[in-house]
């Protein structure tokens, strides 16, 4: 059942969303060039992480598609029923989390140390990826969704009835 699975993947999504505040406000407050870095290194990281755990959510959703009925927003908001509740509010927060900590340390110092326009800290943007990601691999892997309605009517989605 779903609400007995996916533990993990909740987990990994709570871990990396803590080390992206804590790098992103890091880099924020300290402002330092080691500290850009540190923060422009773990949001890049975390996309990439976030890319590769979305396509691997994708590829499950699309084989799972080939038997059930899913849709975008229930695989990658959790919507529809597919989670149970305190599934949903916990990898929806997350996702919330990193895009309110994106927006906040990217506009917070929306310039750089010299005073020029943007810093490595807009990386951060990149981060919800990770979130869409997570949810995806959730749903993909642990969802409950309908079974897929056939259509035996011999037309291609396309096609006009007569």
């Amino acid at each position: 059942m779903a609400s007995q699975g996916g533990t993990r993947e909740i987990h990994v999504h709570q871990i990396l969303t803590i080390i992206f505040v804590v790098t992103a406000l890091y880099a924020a407050i300290a402002f330092t060039t080691a500290a850009q870095w540190v923060g422009a290194i773990t949001a890049m990281t975390l996309f990439s992480v976030g890319v590769v755990v979305f396509l691997w959510g994708f590829w499950n959703a699309v084989q799972r598609s080939r038997t059930e009925e899913l849709a975008v927003t229930s695989v990658f908001f959790l919507t529809g029923g597919c989670a149970p509740s305190h599934v949903r509010h916990q990898m929806n927060f997350m996702l919330a989390v990193q895009v309110v900590t994106a927006f906040a340390t990217t506009f917070w110092r929306s310039t750089g140390p010299d005073g020029n326009p943007g810093s490595s800290l807009a990386l951060g943007i990149l981060v919800p990826m990770l979130g869409l990601g997570m949810n995806g691999l959730w749903a993909s892997r642990h969802g409950v969704f309908g079974e897929r309605l056939l259509n035996n009517s011999g037309q291609s989605p396309t096609s006009d009835p007569e």
